[in-house]
This record gives C-alpha cells, sequence and structure tokens, in this order.
C-alpha cells in the first residue's frame, strides 16, 4: 500500500508514530470526453475570463466570496500555517461506544499501520481498544480540512474513520413531505411488511454482493475492442402491481418460491385473517369459523346428504328451514 500521510495518534500524554493507508478504492470506470468528429480527447484549460489568458498554478490563489463579486483572498502560506501545529496529530479527546454513532455520520475509512519507531505502544493502543471494546473519537487535519474521527480496530488493525462534525450533517425533518406519512400505516400492511422483512433477513456477508452496472459497462468495453456486435439485453418484466398489499403479497409469494399473481389480475386474492383481524401467515392451516348455535346445525342438515356426502346441486329452499321436532 501506498503511504498517503505520516503523522502520529495521541492520547493523554501517549504518543504512536503511525502511517495513513487508504483502507477503500473507488472502481468507478473513468472515461474521457473525446470531440465526436475526430475522437480527440477534450482538453480544459485554466483561463481567466477577464483578462482573456490561461492561467499557470503559481498565480492562482484562494478566496472566500463573502458578497456577490467580492473576496478575501488567501495565500497558500496564510492557510497552511493555521494548520501546521495539527496537521501531523490525530488527538484522541474521548472514546465511545461505536454503536452510539449513527452510520449518517462516517466519510471514509483509512488503515493506521506503526510507524519506524513506537511499535510498542501501537499493540497497547490495539490491546487496550480491544479489551474494552470502546472506539476513540480524535481531531484530525489532512489536506487543510479538519474532520473527527473515530479510532477503531479493524481486522487487527488500526482505523481510522473520519466523520461530519453536527452541523455538517442536515435535518431529516427538512425533507420536503415526511410528515405526510406518519399515522397512515394500517396494521394488515405492517404485519405483511414484517412477515416479507423476516423472509429476508440473513446475515451480513459483504462477499455476496457485486457491482453489476461496472461489470457490465467492463463486458462493454471489452466487446467495443474485439469489435463484437452489443446487443442491450431487454428490461426485466416487472409485474403490474395494483396497491400495496397486492405487492406484499406478490413478494412474499416470490420469496416462498410460489407463483406471483398475474400482472392482468386485477382482483388479487384476500389476504388470509382471524376473525379479529390478524394476517395468517402463508402456510398455516386454516382455522373454521364459529357459527351460531342452531344455524350451524341446520346448515349442516341440509348441505349434507346421506352418510354425510354433500347435498346434490339444486336451486335452494325458499323460505325458512323447518326447526327439529321439539324445538318448537
Amino acid at each position: 500500500m501506498h503511504t498517503i500521510w505520516k503523522g502520529a495518534i495521541s492520547f493523554g500524554l501517549v504518543n504512536i508514530p503511525v502511517k495513513m493507508y487508504a483502507a477503500t478504492e473507488d472502481k468507478d470506470i473513468s472515461m474521457r470526453m473525446l470531440h465526436r468528429v475526430c475522437g480527440t480527447p477534450i482538453s480544459y484549460s485554466r483561463r481567466c475570463p477577464h483578462c482573456e489568458v490561461a492561467v499557470e498554478n503559481e498565480a492562482i490563489m484562494k478566496g472566500y466570496e463573502y458578497e456577490k463579486g467580492r473576496f478575501v483572498r488567501f495565500d497558500k502560506d496564510e492557510l497552511d500555517a493555521l494548520a501546521a501545529d495539527a496537521s501531523r496529530e490525530i488527538k484522541i479527546v474521548d472514546f465511545v461506544n461505536l454503536h452510539e454513532i449513527d452510520p449518517i455520520y462516517f466519510q471514509k475509512t483509512y488503515y493506521l499501520g506503526p510507524g519506524d519507531t513506537g511499535a510498542n505502544a501501537y499493540g497497547l493502543l490495539l490491546a487496550a481498544l480491544a479489551d474494552t471494546g470502546k472506539i476513540g473519537i480524535a481531531k484530525v487535519t489532512i489536506r487543510n480540512k479538519s474532520s473527527l474521527a473515530a479510532i477503531r480496530i479493524v481486522d487487527g488493525c488500526i482505523s481510522m474513520e473520519t466523520i461530519f462534525y453536527p452541523d455538517e450533517v442536515r435535518s431529516a425533518q427538512n425533507v420536503p413531505n415526511v410528515h405526510l406519512t406518519r399515522g397512515v400505516v394500517s396494521e394488515r400492511e405492517l404485519t405483511m411488511a414484517k412477515m416479507l422483512i423476516d423472509q429476508l433477513s440473513v446475515p451480513f456477508d459483504p462477499t455476496k454482493y457485486r457491482d453489476d452496472y461496472r461489470e457490465q459497462v467492463m463486458g462493454l468495453i471489452q466487446a467495443k475492442i474485439a469489435g463484437q456486435d452489443v446487443e442491450v439485453a431487454p428490461e426485466p418484466r416487472r409485474t403490474n402491481v395494483v396497491d400495496l398489499m397486492s405487492a406484499l403479497q406478490a413478494s412474499l409469494q416470490a420469496v416462498q418460491g410460489g407463483p406471483p399473481p398475474a400482472a392482468a389480475d386485477r382482483g388479487a386474492p384476500p389476504i388470509p385473517v382471524t376473525e379479529e383481524g390478524a394476517v395468517i401467515p402463508p402456510g398455516a392451516p386454516p382455522k373454521r369459523k364459529r357459527r351460531a348455535a342452531g344455524a350451524g346445525a341446520a346448515a349442516g342438515a341440509a348441505g349434507a346428504g346421506p352418510q354425510g356426502a354433500p347435498a346434490p346441486e339444486g336451486p335452494a329452499p325458499r323460505g325458512r328451514p323447518k326447526a327439529p321436532i321439539g324445538t318448537r
């Protein structure tokens, strides 16, 4: 791995020299902009629209626009001086539990290896974090950008994950129309959704997930290099779901291996429920409905033939069925 930063972890009076390495890599497929006419890559130059000249790096400075068209100017040395003292230190200020940090705060992960000296101190922090189950919250400045960071163990190595400051995380309350979804969930839909979540719940295994889009683009690139005719795969057919309950039931049937409802079938089969309105899980034996005393006997007498055989088909008798003798 290539070392991208050298510094030290400090907590209390302990100072641990470390080297920083990128823990992740961006595998996005990079493409150049080409001139459609001749296929030449397009170049971009830094030009000043006022002077109408190309500007070299040595003639560029930074500025903060505090009003439209008005800037406060900064030379590179001025900004570098602000972070000179803190640029080589990862200062742990607190130790907390990992589950107390919401994932929305995490930015990017780095591995921290031991420096040329201080291997014993590195091993001490590694063992202390492992035994206590804690992570360190630190302040660090990298490339003139100040960040909070979480110091924790990943696969037996100390890692640093930069995290946002609280004022950098936008409030979810500012998302439009979120308030309209409160209190509109039906119990039947919620029960079906929970059943679907339970069916799809598995232990997390990152190796089972692949970047399908990137693989398709690479396949397309290789086919074009080889001069092959490229055929775009048709879009997968989707079931025409009528409503939310139909979508939930179709999803459960698909997960359990049953045939999904036909796309043109607008009359989705009813969801089995008990008399109290609770959804009956798929595969459960149906419960008989309780009938009123007398009515069940009359219905059984009218609907059964000799030896319990079904009554022959025919028009239903009119009027009230006569009660058995002795019950009047």
